[in-house]
């Protein structure tokens, strides 16, 4: 019988692989002192697509040959380039075309929203968070209340784990919604908390943000891409997202925006208007009334950056013919491989912060290093593994279904043995 923790093992689960050819599609860092990387850190920064180069300079050499008639004689023309990227966007979030738009980073496009969604009054103007959420949510969502008077000491409600555990309950979470009420106005998390790999219950948390009478939000930045979403069918109000990380295309790559079909003629909503979201048929007649385009592009502020979305065209084109259900199975395979090689190091100098449930997370372990000893980190950095520290005491690592394979998992726990040794 083979040892189910040997490299043979590994490669077998290689071969068997349906998407391992997917690999092939995308630039590694170069190997440094002749050892090959082991690239954990798509969670942070997404590979490069081959496709991406040859994407974007088709656009430069546009811009060259045409000048400003590449609006509409480019090959790919920039008026309307955004609406290229919209159904292989949709089909990643699991929405409808009306109800999503690429476009901004995700706090610009939070902080739309929010202007759109977040109407606190006298008695309904809390706002549900996780407690440890990504900074730049937290700084949005306080800006947010300080425009409407409001500080977060008495308007943000913090989810926190209970004591002796690193992850949230979903009962915990409905729970305070609950008990809450009528006071919130908004509930707005993460898909995937960027600390502990945590997926949360999209679904059943919406369900009870609404039964409250609150709308209910999502930042998508670390479940785009990562986990197999059903936004419409979950009836989420509003989401966002970035697209640097999963979705590789590239730093500072254009975000997304996700606005639910039964918003898409609510013209009536408080909105920063930007003539990118004017109806197309009268944009350019430069009229002083702004006309909202039905659906999310009507949040659009600006035209789109056409060089960013080259370089997402190339990823999404990707994901296409991978497919979101065929990507989330070989993660939890991956993810349940690497769990059971750390476990089997037997070291009390580290554990999984990160559910046990393949179901409760993505393609990310965090793995808790006692003592916040950052050494470790640095030991195994330096034998050819891309991950990341975060403070105080977690080692992230994330391999990605697009263009990770189990022998990466075998040896990434074999050099973290190593280095614990």
């Amino acid at each position: 019988m083979m040892n189910k923790n040997s490299i043979e093992t590994a490669r077998e689960m290689d071969e068997r692989d349906p998407l391992r050819s997917s690999r092939s599609r995308f630039h590694f860092p170069a190997p440094k002192d002749g050892i090959e990387p082991i690239y954990f850190t798509g969670n942070s920064l997404g590979l490069m697509p081959k496709t991406a180069r040859e994407y974007v300079d088709q656009e430069l050499d546009d811009w060259a040959r045409f000048g400003v008639e590449g609006h509409m004689a480019a090959r790919h023309p920039w008026l309307p380039y955004h609406e290229f990227l919209t159904e292989q966007m949709a089909r990643v979030i699991g929405a409808r075309p009306i109800e999503t738009v690429v476009m901004n980073s995700l706090t610009v496009n939070l902080h739309l929203l929010m202007v759109s969604f977040f109407k606190p009054t006298q008695d309904r103007y809390k706002v549900v968070i996780e407690k440890g959420a990504f900074p730049s949510d937290q700084y949005a969502i306080e800006s947010q209340m300080r425009c409407h008077g409001r500080g977060p000491r008495e308007a943000l409600v913090e989810l926190t784990p209970r004591e002796g555990e690193s992850t949230l309950r979903t009962e915990d979470i409905v729970d305070v919604i609950e008990r809450e009420g009528e006071s919130v106005a908004m509930v707005l998390l993460g898909g995937v908390n960027y600390y502990t790999g945590q997926a949360f219950d999209i679904k059943t948390i919406t369900e009870a943000g609404h039964r409250v009478g609150a709308k209910v939000g999502f930042d998508l930045a670390h479940a785009a891409g990562n986990l197999e979403l059903k936004m419409h069918e979950w009836d989420v109000d509003f989401a966002v997202w970035c697209s640097y990380k999963y979705l590789n295309a590239g730093p500072g790559a254009v975000g997304g925006a996700f606005v639910h079909e039964r918003h898409a003629q609510s013209f009536d909503l408080c909105r920063l208007a930007g003539w990118w979201g004017h109806d197309k048929e009268t944009r350019f007649l430069m009229r002083p009334e702004f006309k909202p385009l039905p659906g999310a592009e009507g949040w659009q502020i600006s035209n789109p950056p056409i060089l960013q979305m080259a370089a997402l065209r190339a990823s999404l084109e990707i994901f296409d013919d991978a497919g979101m259900p065929a990507l989330r199975a070989k993660s939890e395979k991956l993810t349940v491989y690497l769990e059971s090689m750390i476990d089997a190091i037997r070291d009390e100098r580290i554990s999984i912060i990160t559910p046990r449930d393949p179901a409760q997370r993505g393609c990310q372990l965090s793995i808790r290093v006692k003592d916040a000893d950052r050494s470790l980190y640095e030991r195994v950095v330096a034998r050819g593994v891309s991950a990341d520290w975060r403070e105080p005491d977690v080692i992230r690592v994330a391999p990605v279904p697009l263009y990770n394979s189990f022998s990466d998992v075998y040896r990434f726990a074999k050099i973290l043995r190593e280095c614990l040794n």
